[in-house]
């Protein structure tokens, strides 16, 4: 008898469908634009010399790239400077958010789940795939097990070989 007749692959005779959360990963380049490199000795903000900042910037270095905007310093920035900014920005980035590079991750995430056509998993059996390459963030876990739980017909987390049991429809 030969020994590959008896190995039987039970994760793909299992029915569970893997759902890897880093598909969704939305391209572009990541980047933090700190707006306390433009405060006057770290404390505030000159409106003359920031407007006079704002035109002379090129704008293009953001082309294509996902921005978060933020203060790291302790500073009263008004919002209007944080507006002006994301005003030049907008014709070039791919996305501009105000936050760290965290708030931007989760907004990237969400919005990339927005599309997701939940009914290719209706009465599935669900995997959301717990590791691999692309860091995902805990609200993108949250969005998908919000979006999945009304239509699947059970949701776990990790990999096939083995799952964290999140959701089980009774029927």
């Amino acid at each position: 008898m030969d020994i590959q007749e008896n190995i039987v692959n039970k994760v793909a005779q299992s029915g569970l469908v893997s759902v890897d959360p880093a598909s969704f990963y939305p391209p572009g380049e990541r980047v933090v634009y700190d707006i306390t490199d433009n405060l006057f000795h770290g404390l505030i903000l000159k409106e003359k010399d920031f407007r006079e900042f704002v035109k002379e910037h090129d704008w293009t270095q953001y082309a294509g790239k996902n921005v978060a905007i933020t203060c790291s310093a302790d500073a009263i920035v008004p919002t209007w400077a944080y507006m002006l900014l994301a005003n030049r920005m907008a014709p070039y980035a791919r996305e501009i958010v105000f936050g760290n590079i965290d708030t931007l991750e989760t907004i990237l995430f969400e919005k990339a789940l927005t599309v997701l056509d939940v009914e290719q998993y209706r009465d599935k059996r669900i995997v959301i795939k717990g590791c691999g390459d692309v860091a995902v963030p805990n609200s993108a876990y949250i969005e998908l097990t919000k979006k999945l739980t009304p239509v699947v017909k059970s949701l776990m987390f990790g990999e096939p070989c083995s799952t964290v049991p999140i959701y089980k429809r009774k029927d």
